[in-house]
């Protein structure tokens, strides 16, 4: 019998974002996403943080099952997606911007790229059970690496998305840097035919 998370918490907050090392990804950064990849389904973000993800993905016409494992206020907290068997819920896609980004916030940050190698699998683990989407947004340096391209290689990648704008993390006002890296979205369908050449699209 095929075994579901009981997860159905769908929740849209107006809290603050907490005074901690948390940075929400940009609102642009998730719509670069959708005008160029259609999801299928309701859509699982399973580090939701504040929300800022989530809220883009509602506002496009997606219902979203939210989740993190820690409490920012926002969805469900809690959820170890790595404790994870299933999709949450009724979920067909899975988008979000893992925890081992650019912060050195996380315990795994000093092996990032095996921790991010980890997380993909796991999330196509989950998606594979449902035929469903995977979109995650990445390093662009880090599709670069033989042990992301040898993963990429060998399974159902479709697409990525260019961000050709750098992110910048914090708004400080005028002090504000620009952001150090390029990143990318990764996507993944089950449904896509094998043989299929990914999409390369550009996006700001």
């Amino acid at each position: 019998m095929e075994q579901r998370n009981p997860i159905s918490y769908v929740h849209y907050s107006g809290f603050a974002r907490k005074p901690n090392d948390h940075y929400a990804t940009p609102d642009w950064v998730t719509e670069a996403l959708l005008r160029h990849v259609r999801l299928r389904g309701p859509v699982w973000e399973p580090c939701c943080g504040t929300g800022a993800m989530a809220e883009v993905l509602s506002g496009n016409g997606y219902t979203v099952v939210a989740s993190d494992l820690h409490d920012y206020g926002y969805g469900m907290p809690g959820v170890d997606i790595f404790a994870c068997h299933a999709m949450a819920g009724e979920c067909q896609s899975l988008v979000t911007n893992p925890p081992y980004g650019d912060t050195g916030s996380h315990k795994t940050q000093d092996r990032s790229p095996t921790a991010m190698l980890d997380f993909v699998r796991h999330t196509l683990s989950l998606a594979e059970g449902v035929d469903g989407q995977v979109a995650l947004l990445v390093r662009f340096q880090w599709i670069a690496g033989k042990r992301a391209a040898s993963l990429l290689s060998s399974t159902p990648f479709v697409a990525t998305v260019v961000l050709t704008k750098r992110i910048r993390w914090f708004d400080m006002g005028e002090r504000t840097n620009t952001g150090q890296h390029h990143h990318a979205w990764i996507v993944f369908d089950y449904q896509r035919a094998r043989g299929i050449p990914p999409s390369l699209y550009f996006a700001e």
